[in-house]
């Protein structure tokens, strides 16, 4: 267990603490954790590239710590009615589509090899906009065109990255190179 895993492990225990917060009726509070997790993420991962210190638990605990957290922040966010129930459905669906994919593959084939492309990188990125504007609205009561432009933007990426993901899942195509076998 090295500092960034526990830096990771911080970031999984904080997420009830920010929907609590979000429930009881303190969004300055969760924006401010929201952001203290992002800040995290970032510091988290260059403690283990320019220290040397990445793992395999890292490898797996740094992209579910993120997960988790914007799951859970667009079904509070989607119960709060702050974003479309429809976006945090499909953001879900998404994740799990690919999560049971992979699994469903590792099983049949024994492989499992996956490595964010371009686009998933840019749907988490709008994907935290989003939820970041949508805390923001929760906030102040304001939203206007950049949170209705931030949705739009989060529902067209995160279905052209779910078909992506599925499939290079389906076809074992990874950086434009078929995988031999199954």
């Amino acid at each position: 267990m090295n500092l960034p895993n526990v830096i990771t492990l911080t970031r999984i225990l904080i997420i009830p603490f920010f929907v609590m917060l979000l429930i009881y009726g303190r969004p300055g509070w969760a924006l401010g954790l929201f952001v203290v997790t992002a800040i995290t993420d970032v510091v988290d991962g260059y403690i283990a590239r320019t220290r040397m210190q990445r793992t395999p638990l890292g490898t797996v605990l740094d992209p579910l710590a993120d997960k988790l957290l914007l799951t859970i922040a667009f079904v509070t966010l989607a119960y709060l009615r702050v974003l479309p129930a429809w976006l945090a459905i499909l953001v879900v669906s998404r994740d799990v589509i690919i999560v049971f994919g992979s699994l469903l593959l590792h099983l049949f084939t024994g492989r499992l090899r996956i490595e964010p492309t371009l686009m998933g990188k840019a749907t988490t990125t709008v994907q935290v906009l989003a939820v970041s504007f949508g805390l923001l609205a929760n906030l102040t009561g304001w939203g206007g065109w950049v949170l209705l432009a931030c949705v739009w933007a989060t529902a067209v990426l995160t279905v052209l990255s779910g078909v992506q993901y599925v499939y290079r899942g389906m076809t074992g195509v990874h950086h434009g190179e078929r995988a031999q076998g199954g």
